[in-house]
């Protein structure tokens, strides 16, 4: 059996992005639930795309669907912890991307959870595989890892 690997750390990640916990996302275990998660890491990415990579989510010819997701829980969080997600790019291909995303305390330098998330880029209107608009690599080159 191998070692668990270790958690990632804040320097691992370019680019963060303030994702706050709400009261209904704590669970009867008192703390937040793992489905969560996955809503943080979606929202951490399309804020980027947004922000920085100029998606228009609403009319733009292209939109990304997610195809894989997967999460590593380390330690419990709950509302009303101040969480921030740790944004990076682990692979950046012609009509895909693999993020990879720490979930952190505000101030914690290990992440509590982290995973990846893989889009698929598609044509809005015929869902098929499309290149990733010139715009948009661009943002998502400026966080790649390594």
């Amino acid at each position: 059996m191998t070692s668990p690997r270790a958690r990632p750390t804040r320097g691992e990640y370019p680019r963060f992005v303030d994702v706050p916990t709400r009261w209904g996302d704590n669970d009867v275990y008192g703390h937040v639930n793992n489905v969560v998660y996955y809503a943080l890491f979606d929202t951490a990415i399309n804020r980027h795309l947004i922000e920085v990579g100029g998606l228009d989510i609403f009319e733009g010819p292209v939109i990304g669907l997610a195809v894989e997701t997967g999460c590593t829980f380390a330690r419990a969080v709950r509302f009303p912890d101040a969480l921030e997600a740790g944004l990076r790019v682990a692979r950046l291909g012609t009509s895909s991307v693999r993020y990879e995303v720490g979930i952190f305390l505000r101030g914690e330098p290990e992440a509590a959870a982290h995973g990846h998330f893989v889009h698929v880029f598609v044509d809005r209107v015929t869902r098929r595989a499309t290149p990733i608009p010139p715009r948009l690599r661009a943002a998502l080159a400026a966080i790649a890892a390594g």
